[in-house]
């Protein structure tokens, strides 16, 4: 195997949400990839609340256990702010300058578009292009998250034993993860799908066109409430709850009373969401639904979207078209894909 020479350190992506760590890694050879190391190992409730990391030591003990599953040597790890804690703006800026100067440009014109102290703020940049009808001038990305977010990451990666060499934004990661499956919906050229990630305690919608996002929006749902009914109803801690979820072992009340009324629950909630999107644009439709998350993998829940929504709706699996390494169980991953869009998103950094 010693004739590929490989250009970079390969990158772990370490996606933390709210539940658990999600970590993955991949390698390419032409234009496969290939899933050689994964694993999602759980926090304790109220390490991370909304996107924001509490219990640093928890997490970081949470990734340490999650690499060592793995079987992971990698020691470098892309991972992502939230979208709700992060400014976008794309600003114009003459075309004519070089890296430095358009750096300090930048920076000048930020503190215009940034409603904090600019030294509490970790700023990044792009080039998107040439601005439309001023061949002059492009559009420059600027992307810019309070310091503290930045940091409290660094810092659960680093006491978990990885560098930090990658901080992306979540909703970039969602969409690099996005254009691998892009090519395998049933919508056309320039269709507009619905990305809804249901997790934990979030369902965030993002809205892409054209492999960019149109539209984001969250709101506070997801399994956590399934979780704390099956609780209440079954007498069984926070960890034996999220068990029986994933490995049955419930009574056969549960189908009804309990799993039912929460994918009809899950329905009204995306129907909110896109509610709000039609209504705050030029649009009345989208051409698909893809379910990602980790409530995405709820029996049947995809089936009641499209019957009820009239949209197709499909399960994402940003990993369908990849190989497996030898550590890999291609069960477990089938499981796991939906929720894994962002720690793929952050993976495929390695091949920048």
């Amino acid at each position: 195997m010693g004739l590929v020479s490989k250009s970079q350190a390969p990158l772990i992506g370490v996606d933390i949400s709210s539940t658990a760590v999600k970590l993955l890694q991949l390698s390419r050879s032409g234009d496969r990839y290939r899933v050689e190391h994964y694993a999602v190992e759980p926090l304790p409730p109220n390490a991370v609340v909304e996107k924001n990391l509490v219990e640093v030591e928890a997490v970081a003990e949470a990734i340490r256990r999650a690499v060592n599953r793995s079987g992971s040597k990698a020691k470098h790890a892309a991972a992502a702010v939230a979208g709700s804690s992060v400014i976008t703006k794309i600003i114009p800026m003459p075309a004519g300058l070089d890296e430095d100067e358009l750096e300090a440009q930048v920076e000048l014109e930020a503190v215009n578009y940034i409603p904090y102290p600019i030294e509490e703020v970790n700023l990044d940049f792009e080039v998107l292009g040439p601005m439309p009808n001023s061949p002059d001038m492009v559009q420059v990305l600027l992307v810019a998250s309070r310091s503290e977010n930045v940091e409290t990451r660094q810092s659960a990666l680093e006491l978990g034993g990885l560098t930090a060499r990658v901080m992306d934004v979540e909703a970039f990661a969602i969409e690099n993860a996005f254009a691998l499956m892009a090519s395998h919906l049933n919508t056309p050229r320039d269709g507009i799908v619905a990305l809804v990630d249901v997790g934990a305690s979030m369902t965030t919608l993002n809205v892409l066109r054209n492999g960019r996002s149109l539209y984001t929006r969250e709101q506070v749902f997801g399994g956590k409430q399934l979780t704390d009914e099956v609780m209440r109803r079954y007498g069984l801690s926070y960890e034996e709850a999220g068990l029986a979820k994933r490995q049955g072992g419930l009574p056969e009340s549960y189908e009804v009373e309990v799993l039912e009324p929460f994918k009809e629950a899950m329905v009204q909630q995306v129907s909110r969401l896109l509610q709000f999107f039609y209504a705050g644009s030029e649009y009345n439709r989208v051409d698909q639904i893809v379910l990602a998350g980790g409530c995405a993998s709820v029996p049947g829940v995809s089936e009641l979207l499209e019957e009820q929504l009239g949209v197709p709706s499909v399960v994402a699996n940003p990993l369908a078209h990849m190989t497996l390494g030898p550590r890999v169980q291609a069960h477990a991953l089938a499981q796991d894909a939906p929720a894994l869009m962002i720690a793929c998103g952050l993976a495929l950094r390695s091949f920048d």
